[in-house]
């Protein structure tokens, strides 16, 4: 089993204290759930005092990850858990039965949803769930984890040797959810083990992809 964690990811609703700014009162609508999600694209000159501004108002970050992990092989298969941390420290995971809107205002509407809810499901079953737990204590929920973070700064690993083939093992890939930052203390603290899978600075969701190809191809997984 793979558990890929996208962590610090910049979804997250409009902060009430920016709804008045022109930027935001143009587009906003109590009715319409992808309007209540933050969008550096739309959001960009409200956000100019925000901490962690290059992490946050990206959900167009998560939405190419999750497509990618989601439509994959592993994934239907059988041998992928995601899971998706915000920048605001919530935590869900993700039925691998979903199916991920490409539209990407659907895809908006949808996390503007989840935030509001806590929790997308259809009847009694959960396709995404929020988690009480914290971002560490889930990862060492899992048995015997070996805990990879991906970053440009890690150890350059090739694909034959980011999986080695192990009964007892569950894979977790850390992967940040944003563009143009550093993973936070916190996060870095969570394994010794950072790799690296290219020479130069991938996008996340190219990470994502990779990752998951990578452990198709040790584990026949096609």
């Amino acid at each position: 089993m793979l558990n890929i964690f996208l962590v610090e990811c910049g979804v997250e609703l409009i902060p009430k204290r920016i709804r008045s700014h022109p930027a935001v009162k143009r587009n906003l609508s109590m009715r319409n759930y992808s309007s209540q999600l933050l969008d550096n694209a739309l959001h960009h000159s409200a956000m100019h005092n925000f901490k962690n501004r290059s992490k946050r108002g990206r959900p167009d970050i998560a939405h190419l990850c999750l497509l990618n992990a989601l439509g994959s092989p592993l994934n239907k298969s059988g041998g992928l858990r995601v899971y998706m941390h915000t920048v605001k420290d919530r935590l869900f995971e993700f039925n691998p039965e979903i199916r991920i809107a490409k539209n990407y205002n659907r895809f908006k509407g949808l996390m503007a949803k989840l935030l509001i809810d806590n929790g997308i499901r259809v009847n009694e079953t959960y396709l995404i769930k929020p988690l009480k737990k914290t971002l560490e204590q889930k990862i060492h929920d899992v048995e015997h984890p070996e805990i990879l973070i991906f970053t440009e700064n890690g150890k350059h690993t090739s694909h034959n040797d980011l999986y080695i083939k192990s009964p007892s093992k569950e894979y977790v890939a850390i992967i940040g959810g944003f563009q143009k930052a550093n993973f936070s203390e916190a996060v870095l603290s969570l394994s010794n083990e950072y790799v690296s899978i290219s020479e130069t600075a991938l996008n996340a969701w190219i990470v994502v992809s990779r990752a998951i190809i990578y452990y198709e191809l040790a584990n026949n997984i096609f």
